[in-house]
């Protein structure tokens, strides 16, 4: 914490000593920018002295942020657990609430279809009565059917109110259609942004824990080049090439962006003699050779593959 604090301090005074810079900057911006005329020597110097207060400037507010990178990587990594755990259940419960908005839409949509099936039914059918009553009223006007004429002129004019009830009704079965296609349309753009909110946080947590494994890569390759010190060490004692372990280059990630190479072996080998080459009780042996000792513990792990295996294959 205390690091964190320095790093915070050293930051504040960059930033406060850019706002200072900055303030010197003002007047002679204003000067330069200005339609007056200058003395070519005395332009020639405003401007120089404005190039280097603009460099320290520069200078200033870009180590400040370098240091508000560096603050906030130590301080995902302290709290990389809490904030590990805060990312997963933010993105369980936009994923719910995704889930619960998709359920809506399908309802929505499972009556709006209802609707214009009901709709479509019903005006066919009082169109269709209708037709039926005035084929009716000509066939018995045809075959002068008086009393037919008279029922048939009786069921047209009563198809005719129902038709013209049909198209109210359908007008109003429009109107609630229309609401439900307006309900739908918000409820797919909330579908919409609980998505971007997932993956949003799902970016957030995934830069976590590229953190996270980026310190844990540097540390699993300080930990090989530890190794691959005293066998370089080993080697120089032996008089044997290192040819092989010349070839050795590891990036090394996060804030910096050099690589480990053999040379890095080689500065590491010169504080090994050979006494501390051959502590056995300081080398750890293999795990091949643990697991050539133990086969039950190498049955148990082909049994445990094996089933992981079949699991996969089903």
């Amino acid at each position: 914490m205390n690091e964190i604090q320095e790093l915070k301090d050293r930051r504040d005074h960059l930033r406060s000593e850019a706002e200072r810079l900055h303030a010197d900057l003002l007047p002679l911006e204003t000067v330069l920018e200005s339609d007056d005329a200058i003395e070519p020597d005395s332009e020639r110097e405003l401007r120089d002295a404005y190039n280097e207060l603009k460099r320290n400037f520069d200078s200033r507010n870009l180590n400040a942020d370098l240091l508000d990178r560096r603050i906030s990587r130590i301080e995902n990594l302290a709290n990389c657990e809490s904030l590990m755990t805060a990312h997963i259940e933010a993105m369980d419960n936009w994923k719910a609430d995704e889930q619960e908005l998709k359920e809506k839409h399908q309802s929505l949509s499972t009556r709006l279809e209802q609707i214009q099936q009901q709709a479509e039914e019903d005006m066919t059918k009082a169109r269709q009565a209708e037709t039926d009553a005035a084929t009716a009223y000509a066939q018995a006007v045809a075959w002068g059917d008086t009393e037919g004429e008279k029922t048939a002129n009786a069921d047209a004019q009563k198809a005719a109110k129902n038709l013209a009830t049909a198209a109210e009704h359908n007008r109003r079965q429009h109107l609630i259609m229309a609401a439900l296609e307006q309900e739908l349309a918000t409820v797919d753009k909330y579908i919409a942004e609980a998505q971007a909110k997932h993956e949003e946080i799902e970016r957030t947590a995934l830069l976590l824990s590229q953190t996270v494994l980026e310190e844990k890569w540097n540390e699993a390759a300080k930990a090989l080049f530890e190794v691959g010190g005293k066998l370089w060490a080993n080697y120089n004692l032996l008089n044997r090439d290192q040819i092989g372990l010349m070839k050795l280059a590891v990036p090394e990630q996060g804030e910096n962006f050099g690589n480990w190479t053999w040379e890095e072996l080689s500065a590491r080998s010169r504080q090994y003699r050979a006494r501390d080459l051959i502590q056995l009780d300081s080398l750890t042996v293999p795990q091949y050779l643990e697991d050539l000792n133990n086969p039950e513990r190498r049955k148990d792990e082909r049994n445990e593959q094996a089933d992981t295996e079949q699991r996969q294959l089903v």
